[in-house]
This record gives structure tokens, C-alpha cells and sequence, in this order.
């Protein structure tokens, strides 16, 4: 629940309290929220474009194809500078834009009601939760109480002086110094055009009866003042951002169950509008699960094998144990091959390891004794390390 408090303190009310309006329990919903102050925030737009003729106030025509330029329509006449250039083009000097804009874009968009309604209730049932205040900028850490009501008797304030008294009594006044600190030259062209300054958005304070108090508040930097009656989105979420801070005169505040209705009887100025109500009161799924009065009479969870799965099909192979299943003769099979390989593999080494034979101890024999660098022939200074080669004596260096 959004607000858990069931009356609110009436600040310089001589310890009055007053019932929380019904419509502070609503779901707080952000997507809608954001989705209708997209919509809404487009409707006080003005109608803007490019003049009709821009770019076409010539009589260019193409000098067609075989003069080695392009066909982008030209200037026509001569003796200046402007005779012969390209016109008409996005890509020329002189030439329209792309795709000209022009006044009959759609730049309104229609909302559904009941959305709308919708995020007002969500936006007024922010505003009762202080971390969301906070989080959106708002300096509330010395305000008693949120939502903040003041009594009746502020409504007929009509000092600015005044005022600020009643903002600095409630612990108000210190997002007004936020907003104050907050003042800076705009970025961009709107500085040149009538909206030079940028602040951030103070208090919203919302009346029932205005005696004056909308001339006392509204030369306060970043105050906002609206009536109970025409609360709408884009003053209680700026930027379709949930949280707005607001001060509450104690008419105002119990006129709210009359504007947007109870569970029990519907609004008297909205035709058949109830407050939304939560999907679910209790939003802790897992506090409801492991609850006693559930736990209680779910059944005890089941031990060992739940069910029989279906048997998981191996690859014979890959498995030797799904192969032996498959052919029992595979086991004797593969041991005759590991004892022939391990028998091959002996006879190797031993092959290896064993001296040179007596026939190939002749042939190297032969071998030598056939060789012409071996009996002193012209080509044995060519061999002369052939023994070293063999291993049989050592190379002997040359004297330099």
C-alpha cells in the first residue's frame, strides 16, 4: 500500500487530524503514468513550418542532359553570380529542406479518460510516500509529515511575507531554496526567445477555496498553485516523473473523497469513478506461499523419485556398456585387439633396441670398401669427413 496511515496531523491545526482520502491507496503505476503525461504534454503545442515558396522562388529549370552537368534544375539569366546555379535541390545553396515541414502535422493526441484518471490517482498516491519525494529531487527531510496539510486559515493569506512564514513553520521553505540555487541560463535558442531561465519545480500547493492565497504564493520561486478541483497529471508528475511534492489546505484534503470517489460510493463530479484498486492486496508472493494459513493445508512435498522419466537413449558407439548390451561378443572383441596391439608394439621396441643384423652388417661392409673416396681416388677430399659423419673418428681442424 502506497500510504499506510490512517489520519494525517493538520500542521497549526491545534493537533486536528483529518482521515487519508482513499484515493492515496491507489496502484502507483509508472508506465501508465508516463505513457498519459506523454500524450497530454503534446497538446499545448503550436503549429510550426517552413514557408510554402522557401527554396522555389525562381524560375530554375534543367539544362536537361549532353552539357556535362547535372540535371539538378538551374538559375536562369546571366551578368551574375546566381545565373547557373543549381536550385530547388535539398543539396543546393538557396534550395528547400527535405521534406518541408508543414502545419497540419498531427501534433495533438487524444488520451483516454479513464487513463487519465488513472494517473492522477497513481501521481496523488506518490506524492504520500517520502522516498519517492525525495528521490525526485525534493528537500522534505524536515517537513513533519507527508502528505503535508495546513489548516484552513492559510487560504486567506494574502502576503507574500505571510507566506513564506507559513512555508518556513511546516519545514517547507528549504525546496524553495533548492529551487532558488537551482536557477541557470537555458541551453539553446530559448534563451533568446522570451524563456531565458530554467529552474527545478518547488511545492504544489493545492487549495479548496482561494481567498487570496494564489496572490500570496505565486511570486514564490518554483510554488505551483491549482485547485482540488482541477488537479491534473502534468502538475502532479512534471516530466511524467512520480512524486511531486504537495501542500494540502484541510478543505482541499477532504474534498479528495468527494472528487475521486471511495470503494464504497462513487465520485461525485467523475460519473461512475472509483479509485483503482490493487490486483492483489498482498504483493509478497512468497510471504503468501510459506504463510501458516496456506502452508497448512498445502500438501507435504513428495521424497525420492517424483516420476519416472523416459530412459535416456545412449549411443553404442560412444557407451561400451550400451554396446555389450547390444552385442556381448563386442568385450571379447575389443580385448583381442588391445592384447594384438600390445604384442605389435613389443615386437617393435624389441626390433629397435636389437643390434644390426648379419646381413646388414655385410651390406655396410661392402659398402665402404666399394666406395671410391674410400680407396684415395680423386674425389676423396670431397669425403674427408665422411668417417666423423659415421661417427667412427673425430674431424681434425685445418692449420689457418
Amino acid at each position: 500500500m502506497p500510504a499506510a496511515l490512517p489520519t494525517v496531523t493538520v500542521q497549526n491545526g491545534n493537533g486536528a487530524s483529518v482521515a487519508l482520502p482513499e484515493v492515496f491507496t491507489s496502484p502507483i503505476r509508472p508506465d501508465i503514468v508516463n505513457a498519459v503525461h506523454t500524450g497530454l504534454n503534446k497538446n499545448s503545442r503550436q503549429a510550426y513550418a517552413v514557408s510554402l515558396e522557401a527554396g522555389h522562388q525562381t524560375a530554375a529549370e534543367s539544362w536537361g542532359t549532353g552539357r556535362a552537368v547535372s540535371r539538378i534544375p538551374r538559375v536562369p539569366g546571366g551578368g551574375t553570380h546566381r545565373a547557373g546555379q543549381g536550385a530547388f535541390g535539398n543539396m543546393c545553396r538557396g534550395g528547400r529542406m527535405f521534406a518541408p515541414t508543414k502545419t497540419w502535422r498531427k501534433w495533438h493526441r487524444k488520451v483516454n479518460l479513464k487513463e487519465k484518471r488513472y494517473a492522477v490517482c497513481s501521481a496523488l498516491a506518490a506524492s504520500a510516500v517520502p522516498a519517492l519525494l525525495m528521490a525526485r529531487g525534493h528537500r522534505v527531510e524536515n517537513v513533519p509529515e507527508v502528505p503535508l496539510v495546513l489548516d484552513d486559515s492559510c487560504e486567506g493569506t494574502t502576503k507574500t511575507s505571510e507566506a513564506i512564514k507559513i512555508l518556513k513553520a511546516c519545514g517547507a521553505f528549504d525546496d524553495i531554496e533548492r529551487v532558488k540555487a537551482s536557477r541557470a541560463v537555458r541551453a539553446g535558442k530559448g534563451k533568446m526567445r522570451n524563456r531565458r531561465y530554467v529552474q527545478r519545480k518547488g511545492p504544489l500547493v493545492v487549495y479548496a477555496n482561494d481567498s487570496g492565497m494564489t496572490r500570496a504564493f505565486r511570486n514564490i520561486p518554483g510554488v505551483e498553485l491549482c485547485s482540488v478541483d482541477r488537479l491534473g497529471l502534468l502538475s502532479l508528475a512534471p516530466g511524467g516523473h512520480l512524486g511531486r511534492f504537495i501542500i494540502w489546505t484541510k478543505s482541499a484534503f477532504e474534498k479528495l473523497d468527494g472528487v475521486f470517489g471511495t470503494k464504497a460510493q462513487a465520485s461525485s463530479s467523475k460519473k461512475g469513478w472509483k479509485p483503482p484498486a490493487h490486483i492483489m492486496t498482498q504483493p509478497d508472493l512468497s510471504r503468501l506461499i510459506n504463510s501458516d494459513e496456506i502452508q497448512s493445508v498445502v500438501n507435504a512435498p513428495k521424497t525420492g523419485k517424483t516420476r519416472a522419466h523416459a530412459p535416456l537413449k545412449r549411443n553404442p558407439l560412444k557407451n561400451k556398456a550400451a554396446m555389450d548390451r547390444l552385442n556381448p561378443y563386442a568385450k571379447v572383441a575389443a580385448e583381442m585387439r588391445q592384447r594384438a596391439e600390445a604384442e605389435r608394439a613389443k615386437a617393435k621396441a624389441g626390433k629397435k633396441a636389437g643390434a644390426r643384423s648379419a646381413v646388414g652388417q655385410k651390406f655396410y661392409e661392402a659398402m665402404l670398401v666399394e666406395s671410391e673416396y674410400h680407396k684415395g681416388g680423386d674425389d676423396a677430399e670431397l669425403f674427408e669427413n665422411y668417417k666423423f659423419w659415421l661417427g667412427e673418428e673425430q674431424v681434425e681442424a685445418k692449420p689457418e
